[in-house]
């Protein structure tokens, strides 16, 4: 990854998905205007969505690692992030990491699967700068349906992002909300 790559959408799904159209769902790439209002708010910026989603949901949520790809130079996973308090499942993501990025305590940390990528950088004081690439809406697919106790076919949002850390493009990021009528805080 250099300083002027972004995250490739079908290289991210790509990673955990044989039929992803069929598995996780169809994206079409939108502006901000075309979201609607709460996923707008979930999505449009450029903050961490640990954060974003904690705030919105008035609970820390819990990071549950659902498969994990490995290589010499960068480390994957599809995870689910849940309320706290309840369970629910609010975002879907994939998160791939450059290992050159990230000091080896900050790494097993994350390596470790217990807690949200974003409340470990901020509990090490990382420096870095998340920049919001694209935001999508997503025809979900069976397993994302499964995940958010969706209908397939339904519409939900997400966006890919990429945070810097010291300066160095680190983490690719998908990011993908639960549908906002079966969300409330």
């Amino acid at each position: 990854m250099n300083s002027s790559s972004s995250p490739d959408l079908d290289a991210l799904v790509q990673l955990f998905y044989d039929r992803p159209h069929e598995e996780l769902g169809t994206f079409q790439e939108v502006m901000a205007g075309d979201l609607p209002q709460l996923e707008r708010i979930l999505l449009d910026h450029d903050q961490h969505m640990t954060l974003t989603i904690e705030a919105h949901h008035a609970s820390p949520v819990d990071v549950h690692v659902l498969e994990v790809h490995n290589t010499e130079t960068h480390y994957a996973r599809k995870i689910l992030l849940s309320r706290r308090s309840d369970g629910l499942t609010v975002q879907f993501g994939i998160v791939r990491l450059a290992n050159v990025a990230l000091e080896p305590e900050v790494q097993s940390q994350i390596t470790s699967q217990s807690t949200p990528l974003g409340r470990i950088l901020i509990q090490h004081n990382v420096l870095r700068n998340v920049r919001l690439l694209s935001l999508w809406k997503i025809k979900v697919g069976v397993e994302l349906a499964r995940f958010f106790q969706a209908e397939p076919e339904s519409n939900c949002y997400g966006r890919t992002a990429l945070i810097y850390c010291n300066g160095l493009p680190a983490v690719e990021l998908l990011e993908i909300v639960r549908p906002s009528m079966n969300a409330e805080p």
